[in-house]
This record gives C-alpha cells, sequence and structure tokens, in this order.
C-alpha cells in the first residue's frame, strides 16, 4: 500500500510518516514523486481546500496509471483565532503571503493581540484530511487541537504558527513540545489517527 500525501512539507510528511508508521503503508511526499499542487485552494472551508488537493494529485496519478494500492491524501489546516473573528483560518498559509517568513507573521499576530487578556486569547488549530483511494471514492476526518495564542514567541520546535500557540494545561507552546508530545495532542495527530481508523474499517489499510 502506497499513501501519497500533497504536501511538500518535510515537517508536516515526518509527523504524517511517524503517525502512520504502524500501518506498514509507504508514505510519499509530492517531492518524492516529482509532482507539484498547482490548484487553486478557493474554498472557503478546510474540508474543500482539502478535497481540492487531494483530488487534483488522485486525477494526476489516475491519468498515469499510477492509482493501483493508492491512497491519495491532502490536508488543509490553519489557525483559527477567537478575537480575529476565526482568522486567519483557511488563509493561514497566505495570511501575508505565502513567501513571508513565519516569524514575521507570528510577530504581526501578537501585536493585533496587544494588550488582549488571557481570557479573550483563545485559539484553534483546525486540521481537515481528505483521502481519495484508487476506484475514486472519497473520506473526509477532521479535528482540532484548542489553546489558546501566547504573549511572545516561544520554543524552536514545529513549524509555522507553533511558537506563539500555547497550551495551558502543559505550560508550553506548540513550538516547545517534541514531536512525540505534539504528535500524542496535536490537530494533525487527531485526525490522522481518525483517518488511519476509517480506512481500516474499510479494510483499505
Amino acid at each position: 500500500m502506497r499513501i501519497v500525501f500533497a504536501t511538500g512539507n518535510a515537517g508536516k510528511i515526518r509527523e504524517i510518516k511517524d503517525i502512520l508508521d504502524d500501518t506498514g503503508a509507504e508514505v510519499f511526499s509530492l517531492k518524492d514523486l516529482s509532482l507539484t499542487a498547482e490548484a487553486e485552494e478557493n474554498g472557503t472551508d478546510f474540508g474543500t481546500n482539502a478535497f481540492i488537493k487531494a483530488d487534483e494529485i488522485y486525477k494526476k496519478l489516475n491519468s498515469l496509471g499510477q492509482m493501483n494500492d493508492t491512497v491519495v491524501m491532502a490536508d488543509d489546516s490553519g489557525l483559527c483565532i477567537d478575537h480575529l473573528g476565526g482568522e486567519p483560518g483557511v488563509h493561514s498559509a497566505r495570511f501575508m503571503g505565502h513567501d513571508t517568513d513565519y516569524s514575521i507573521k507570528n510577530a504581526a499576530i501578537l501585536a493585533k493581540l496587544d494588550g488582549i487578556p488571557d481570557e479573550e486569547r483563545g485559539a484553534q488549530f483546525v486540521c481537515h484530511i481528505c483521502a481519495i483511494d484508487e476506484n475514486g471514492v472519497r473520506y473526509d476526518a477532521e479535528d482540532e487541537m484548542p489553546g489558546m495564542i501566547a504573549h511572545e514567541s516561544r520554543g524552536k520546535e514545529g513549524f509555522g504558527y507553533d511558537p506563539i500557540f500555547y497550551l495551558p494545561e502543559l505550560g508550553k507552546t506548540s513550538g516547545e513540545l517534541s514531536e512525540e508530545e505534539k504528535n500524542a495532542i496535536s490537530h494533525r495527530g487527531k485526525v490522522l489517527r481518525s483517518m488511519k481508523r476509517i480506512l481500516r474499517d474499510k479494510g483499505i489499510l
């Protein structure tokens, strides 16, 4: 069994491989297969954007006759901040521009919440995964990791918005968690385990 995950993000692929390790499936990124995702992610929710990416790669592999014993997966995830009306949400990767360093994005968000008290700094990391099997059947799962926006950036682990996402029950930002700690509670970890159960129940994994 081969899982092709529609991402080129090395940090994300490490997380995915770790969680799906016990399935026996080989996990490939788009970079591994010299593929690119070009479809515009213009959906208004995470599920639509995840499907747009998965469907594009499914169609490319299917046209090449390369979907045998293969599942294509794609995710869309983002940081939803209560005080900002759920933003950046589905625009998380595009917030301030795709090529803008996350240290700059994180500083901008901290500035937007400057002076806002803890009880109004609630936030969630949300992740939706869409999978398409070799027969073109679609499967979906979504989950989240609740927390709050920190008052300062902390930690060098993880990627993206991790250094400003604070987990009160752990007393750490997501950027201070080891990969093992993060995988146990993260939005992507939760939804990957849900998708693994779905595909096992269908006899695919």
